[in-house]
């Protein structure tokens, strides 16, 4: 069973044990928070233009769509000012700042009725970061930037917390798909032929978790929760921003989510930048957690 909570009290070590144990948290929008959207939401007017992003969909060609993503979302990444406001924001919630870390905040949409699912827009399938050779310690948040209902946002299955599910990440090493994969998004429109670790058997989808936050609201949860997209039929595409971060004190130590079914090889660590300086995992830390030390 998943547990979630709403708002709650907890402090930071706290809030990462139950997240480990498999809960899932959600709080209300922030100062901070809203921050943040406001910003990605001013990028993502400029991208548009005199359309409405939620409807424009219904308006263009879809490799038109797939070319203004194909430009923004790397804008909002790289954007130094993304970082910053991210920075505020895990301050404000409570994050060690010299032990915690994060990745790049990335830009997601989900369009509807099956206009782009790949690539650009990729629809996940159930599955866990840490069939991406995420480490067990890490933490997942996601905020929606405009409104957003049942029918277009993710939702989790709790069954397989525990339960361990056939799937492809023995075949998924984390630097191969740097060197081949990972900066070609915008090209799979249609198909998406990339190798990505999926479930090998037949996933139950019920009993489901769906949770939905209002604009700037928080949901935090397990990288090794499996969690899907719900098949966009809301009519509107979906904007969200998701970032992942790990304590450092987490991964010496080992203090993170069980592993079920993860094969895959290569770490996601040195991806990840120090909230108080932006300095980058040590490289001794990363070699750790692969055993190459």
């Amino acid at each position: 069973m998943t547990v979630t909570y709403s708002n709650p009290r907890f402090d930071d070590d706290e809030r990462r044990s139950r997240l480990f144990d498999g809960q899932v948290l959600l709080y209300p929008a922030r100062t901070e928070s809203t921050a943040l959207i406001e910003f990605a939401k001013g990028m993502i007017t400029e991208a548009f233009g005199e359309r409405d992003p939620e409807l424009a969909q219904h308006e263009l060609p879809v490799e038109e769509f797939a070319g203004i993503l194909s430009s923004l979302k790397p804008s909002f990444i790289h954007h130094p000012r993304s970082k910053e406001l991210l920075q505020a924001m895990l301050v404000a919630f409570g994050c060690d700042p010299e032990t915690t870390y994060f990745d790049v905040p990335r830009m997601r949409s989900s369009t509807s009725n099956d206009y782009l699912t790949t690539g650009i827009a990729y629809a996940f399938h159930p599955h866990r970061d840490t069939w991406y050779s995420a480490p067990l310690s890490q933490v997942n948040w996601w905020i929606p930037i405009f409104d957003v209902v049942p029918e277009n946002v993710m939702t989790f299955h709790p069954r397989y917390w525990s339960n361990p599910v056939k799937n492809g990440s023995a075949k998924y090493d984390y630097y191969e798909w740097n060197r081949t994969s990972r900066f070609n998004a915008a090209q799979h429109i249609g198909v998406d032929t990339r190798e990505q670790p999926k479930p090998e058997e037949p996933i139950e989808l019920e009993p489901r978790v769906t949770l939905v936050p209002e604009p700037g609201g928080v949901m935090i949860f397990s990288g090794n929760q499996l969690h899907s997209s719900v098949p966009n039929t809301s009519g509107r595409t979906r904007f969200s921003i998701d970032f992942r971060t790990v304590n450092i004190e987490d991964v010496i130590k080992r203090r993170e989510a069980p592993n079920v079914d993860c094969a895959c090889t290569g770490t996601s660590l040195r991806d990840f930048l120090r909230v108080s300086d932006l300095e980058r995992m040590p490289e001794d830390v990363a070699l750790a957690y692969e055993g190459k030390a």
